[in-house]
């Protein structure tokens, strides 16, 4: 019996030495691995970019109706006279709702309320809601501009 636990202590005794010798770890990094980090940021890239479009914004609620031909009638005027600004049309039952343009602070929208006041003289507000922005415009997350 004290044979088998000498030889076992032996035996331990000699692997925490070789451990302890073996202090200088060397590790030899696959060149593949920087592919799969470079495709995995492409793929992050691509999952996340919708997210960034939308951000919290200001809209214009132009008309809230629950006659659907008034609400498009009033979209074609927005087209027509405001090519950039982009109309949304939202039905939240039993009313259509036409909200228009994508701005980033207060101060847009009310110019822009200003300009809308000549075509619709009544009922525009502006409101809180989340508004698509071009990638172009918004900042990208590794940048540090």
């Amino acid at each position: 019996m004290y044979k088998y636990l000498f030889i076992l202590l032996l035996f331990a005794a000699q692997r925490s030495m070789a451990q302890a010798d073996s202090s200088g770890v060397i590790v030899t990094k696959d060149p593949r691995v920087d592919l799969l980090v470079r495709k995995q940021i492409a793929i992050n890239e691509e999952t996340t970019r919708e997210s960034r479009r939308n951000i919290p914004g200001f809209r214009i609620q132009v008309l809230n109706s629950p006659d659907r031909n008034k609400v498009y009638a009033a979209k074609v005027k927005v087209y027509q006279e405001f090519p950039d600004w982009k109309p949304y049309l939202l039905y939240q039952p039993p009313n259509y709702k036409l909200r228009v343009g994508d701005f980033k602070t207060q101060d847009e929208a009310d110019a822009a309320l200003q300009q809308l006041s000549r075509l619709f003289p009544s009922g525009l507000y502006v409101i809180r809601d989340v508004i698509e922005v071009k990638l172009s415009d918004v900042q990208r997350p590794d940048s540090t501009n």
